[in-house]
């Protein structure tokens, strides 16, 4: 017999927090082991109950999700999957508790009160799974580096090249990065693509596993923060250096070449691997590439999303350079793992280490 998991619902909502209990219940591994109405009674009942993973929301009254999640972080670490809504200022503020280290997270699909939270009962219950699989130590590790200050806008960091209008004419460069990231991503995202030097002489392209609304709040998170300009890719981007390009939600992200130059191409497909985007695209795209080198970057995330993608890469551009987020700093290991186990991968580095090996291999 496994161990049941058990699960503490946070919710303002009597309404939503007796749906996804119902929902969680009906599993025969999960077991809800208590509710809670806002942060404060979290809080209070994360001493009492000691739960394996809590799913808070957002928004709540006396005290908000994110102001709960920096007190759990910082006292009592533990696995958190949010609840946002799909609105802009939601995903923001679903961005910022990634960075504060909630594992994941659920969009609500019709707001706050979502009557029809049933239509998602997969989603909750596997990435309620997913999160009891994080070693609490790693969340430990990680709470030092959390930043604690509100952005600053763009505009005002004076260091950082201004944002700019990216034309069709091409710029020379060698070679493309390509990172596939899920469950743990943006925060991994922020510590890599932070570090980029601006003068980097390639693009970065990156699938994150994340739905539609969410990857535009991300990339202008991390545009905010990077000296490396930083957007949500659109259908006929051509790609430059020293521009990160973050696949859309809910549309997979190829890049193919063009009589100019490279090109982004976004299509509305089948989920591959049960994602949409999906690494494995993406690689795949790369490996049908002439004219340029490749470097894959694999950090945390479950399943095996991009190990495909990664060996379609290796056959068909042998010097490929392939870069995977060691076991230590994985919030989840599946994804690194599953592409170490191929013997293909050249390096293994710790989340600190990533944009440094990418800058020596670029």
């Amino acid at each position: 017999m496994m161990k049941k998991v058990n699960v503490l619902v946070v919710d303002d909502s009597a309404f939503m927090r007796k749906m996804i209990s119902n929902i969680l219940a009906d599993h025969a591994r999960i077991h809800v082991i208590d509710t809670a109405r806002n942060g404060q009674d979290a809080l209070d009942k994360i001493k009492q109950h000691q739960p394996d993973v809590i799913t808070l929301d957002i928004e709540m009254p006396v005290m908000d999700g994110i102001t709960a999640l920096k007190e759990i972080m910082t006292n009592d670490p533990r696995p958190v999957v949010m609840l946002s809504s799909l609105t802009r200022e939601g995903a923001d503020k679903t961005l910022e508790s990634m960075e504060y280290g909630a594992v994941d997270f659920i969009p609500k699909p019709s707001g706050s009160i979502s009557l029809n939270i049933q239509d998602i009962e997969d989603e909750i219950i596997s990435k309620v799974l997913e999160a009891a699989e994080v070693e609490v130590k790693t969340l430990k590790r990680d709470m030092p580096t959390l930043p604690i200050k509100k952005l600053v806008p763009r505009p005002e960091r004076t260091h950082m090249r201004p944002a700019k209008p990216l034309g069709d004419q091409p710029e020379a460069f060698k070679k493309i990065v390509g990172i596939g990231t899920s469950t743990g991503g943006p925060r991994a995202l922020q510590q890599v693509i932070t570090q980029l030097p601006e003068d980097l002489n390639a693009p970065v392209v990156v699938v994150q596993h994340m739905p539609a609304g969410f990857t535009k709040s991300l990339a202008d998170r991390l545009n905010q923060l990077s000296k490396v300009t930083v957007k949500e890719a659109e259908d006929g981007d051509m790609l430059h250096p020293g521009v990160v390009y973050i696949a859309p939600g809910g549309f997979q992200m190829r890049v193919k070449k063009s009589s100019k130059g490279f090109r982004i191409s976004i299509s509305k497909e089948e989920n591959r691997n049960g994602h949409q985007p999906a690494v494995d695209v993406l690689f795949e795209s790369l490996a049908e590439l002439r004219g340029v080198e490749l470097i894959s970057v694999i950090m945390t995330g479950m399943g095996s999303d991009g190990t495909n993608g990664l060996i379609q890469m290796k056959e068909q551009h042998p010097f490929t350079q392939s870069i995977s987020e060691s076991k230590e700093t994985c919030v989840v290991y599946g994804m690194p793992q599953a592409a170490e186990k191929t013997k293909l991968v050249d390096f293994v580095e710790p989340l600190t280490l990533i944009s440094e090996r990418i800058v020596k291999l670029v």
